[in-house]
């Protein structure tokens, strides 16, 4: 249906809801009774309904438009909650945004992103919950997260998923590993070495045994790790391989890690940006959404 009102024909509504007479209604918007009850006609036109029963004493909504007031004070609640949002932030450049984000993530979204932001809002504190995937999303989903980064799984109807990127597993490795110089590595040949794994806790290992359960690894992991960072730290001390999303390998050529691809097969995980349906979110929160989708929005 076409919206042919304005916010002002709310305005009045409200106000003659608020009364329940004209002239009291009118005086409170500073109308004449005639604008006001033209505002009204053509509010009633446009949404095709009656809005009011209206007697010589006075005025009261009709079932529709009981109806309709409860959504218009929501939709004008929001709308002053943004407007009062944004002249804050134009005035002040104060605040706060809380994003929830995987580890991998946070490593490789967020840096340059806050630094970007940082430098259109100096006064906007970023906070950071980096945490596993689930806590990622029961940090949005309570609202203690403006929005969060994560890979898609098992995500409630109340959350909101946009791909980013799409991010494949690879086999972290020293550079003077046996099989560093190789190209690729199949699982079934990864599994046949000294390896780390992630426990049943996280995320990425929920994704990898849904994957892989085909594959029976010949022998079991030398030590599990509850985060990605700390299996790159376990690589890098010697202890085995690790297969790890790749964006949480570094990013510039590192002296002691490098990688293989791992094949046969092939997995991916798409990684995306979350936020809780339907919630308004603030003006800087929403500044910094636009800068992670403009900037990684891949897929």
């Amino acid at each position: 249906m076409p919206v042919n009102f304005d916010l002002n024909d709310l305005y009045a509504f409200r106000a003659l809801v608020e009364y329940s007479n004209f002239r009291l209604a009118a005086e409170s918007i500073c109308l004449s009774q005639s604008a006001l009850s033209r505002r009204i006609e053509k509010l009633e036109s446009a949404l095709g309904i009656k809005l009011f029963d209206r007697t010589t004493r006075r005025v009261t909504l009709t079932l529709y438009g009981r109806t309709f007031a409860e959504r218009s004070d929501q939709l004008l609640a929001n709308v002053e909650l943004v407007l009062a949002d944004i002249n804050k932030v134009s005035q002040d450049r104060v605040g706060l945004v809380t994003v929830a984000t995987v580890p991998s993530a946070a490593y490789y979204f967020m840096p340059d992103v806050i630094r970007r932001f940082q430098t259109r809002y100096p006064r906007v504190r970023v906070k950071i919950i980096d945490s596993s995937a689930g806590n990622v999303i029961e940090a949005v989903a309570c609202g203690q997260a403006d929005f969060g980064i994560c890979f898609a799984r098992d995500l409630q109807t109340t959350i909101e998923f946009i791909p980013l990127t799409s991010d494949v597993y690879v086999a972290a490795c020293r550079r003077d590993h046996p099989l560093a110089n190789k190209k690729n590595l199949t699982w079934r040949e990864f599994y046949q070495q000294d390896y780390i794994e992630l426990d049943k806790t996280s995320g990425n290992r929920h994704l990898l045994d849904k994957m892989l359960d085909h594959i029976v690894p010949e022998r079991p992991s030398i030590c599990e790790t509850r985060h990605v960072t700390t299996m790159l730290g376990m690589v890098e001390a010697g202890i085995g391989m690790a297969a790890v999303p790749a964006m949480s390998m570094p990013m510039s050529e590192h002296s002691v890690l490098t990688h293989l691809s791992l094949t046969e097969p092939v997995v991916k995980r798409t990684v995306g940006l979350i936020r809780r349906s339907g919630r308004m979110q603030s003006y800087i929160a929403a500044e910094l959404e636009k800068l992670i989708t403009e900037q990684y929005r891949v897929v």
